[in-house]
């Protein structure tokens, strides 16, 4: 099954396998991508489905070092260019949508751009600058109504720039304790106002941006990722988890949107999306289902063939097997990754990973 096509709304996919999205550090210049990360996903296109790098929607957004944006003309055209590459391979694309929220340095953002999340409490740990090496995450501005209403303004341009930029469909990042999850979750989301309190409050801000961009570009070409019991950045379970998300669910679900997206961390350290949950999320959403988190392929095809699951979602065996498809397909032994250059920002552990004989 995992080498079948499928359909899924619009996008006919020429099998089941999902890349990943993944942090890759390569859009060295002003946060926009290049010619190299044509080549990348180029040489990825055989993929059923690649959803691309967390890419920011305004300058706002841009936790990390080098990471692609798609909020001015110069990162349109630069993803125009690697959408042409791999629809040009019969590939589709779909770009990931990430605001960092509070999963930041100051030195990371562009001149003008501020730290923003629901509250300004910082957020626990370190994250790398190019020009200061390791830093404590900066002190975020807890967002007002009127920063809410211009962050859900900037998503939804972000899709229309996306769709100008050759995209098949965005997905929206509500996952891994970025600045949507940050409202999501109770351990975070400590606001008394509409965007909080309740598990509705919580839901308030990812509902009005999928609203927003599905009345923009259409539900078919939305797509959403969530891990509802993941612990990174400082998120972790909390009461009536399970009765917010399936809620979020369900109205993603009404709203027809182009596949739901869950990561199950346990696989990286992260408590496990219990089976039972999995199984609820499935029923709750009517479409297109990706699942995600350490999967290989006998336990992709066990989840596929159980009906677990529509497509599987990989992630780092695609950084060092360019291949990937073809040697899931034939049973080629995969290369190991070099996680010293994950994040190096040049060719080295990007491009020059070896294609099976």
């Amino acid at each position: 099954m995992l080498f079948d096509t499928f359909t899924a709304r619009h996008l006919v996919l020429k099998n089941r396998i999902v890349m990943s999205p993944m942090t890759r550090s390569r859009a060295v210049v002003a946060n926009t991508p290049n010619e190299l990360m044509c080549e990348y996903y180029g040489q990825r296109a055989s993929a059923g489905l690649i959803v691309t790098e967390g890419t920011s929607p305004s300058p706002n957004g841009v936790g990390y070092a080098r990471i692609p944006g798609i909020y001015n003309q110069a990162q349109i055209d630069g993803w125009k260019a690697v959408t042409k590459v791999v629809h040009d391979k019969g590939g589709k694309i779909v770009i990931q949508l990430m605001h960092t929220g509070r999963v930041t340095h100051d030195s990371n953002l562009p001149t003008g751009a501020e730290v923003l999340s629901p509250t300004a409490e910082v957020c626990p740990g370190e994250i790398y600058s190019d020009t200061k090496g390791m830093q404590p995450h900066s002190t975020p501005k807890a967002m007002t109504q009127a920063d809410i209403t211009n962050a859900v303004k900037e998503y939804t341009q972000a899709a229309v720039n996306a769709i100008a930029a050759g995209f098949d469909g965005v997905e929206i990042h509500a996952a891994n304790g970025y600045l949507i999850e940050q409202f999501l979750n109770a351990n975070v989301n400590k606001r008394t106002d509409a965007y909080g309190g309740s598990s509705a409050g919580r839901n308030k801000f990812a509902i009005e941006i999928i609203d927003s961009i599905i009345k923009a570009i259409g539900a078919d070409k939305t797509g959403i990722r969530i891990s509802p019991f993941g612990a990174f950045n400082n998120t972790g379970e909390y009461p009536g988890v399970e009765e917010q998300f399936l809620d979020l669910v369900t109205h993603a679900s009404q709203c027809g949107l182009l596949y739901l997206h869950v990561l199950d961390h346990s696989a990286m350290g992260a408590p496990a999306v219990p089976q039972d949950y999995k199984l609820k999320l499935r029923q709750a959403f009517k479409g297109p289902f990706i699942l995600a988190g350490g999967f290989e392929k006998e336990s992709a095809e066990n989840a596929l063939s159980s009906n677990g699951a529509d497509l599987i979602g990989f992630g780092r065996p695609f950084i060092s097997n360019p291949d990937l498809v073809r040697r899931l397909h034939d049973g080629v032994a995969l290369t190991s990754p070099d996680m010293s250059t994950f994040y190096a920002g040049d060719a080295k552990g990007y491009t020059d990973y070896p294609f099976a004989a």
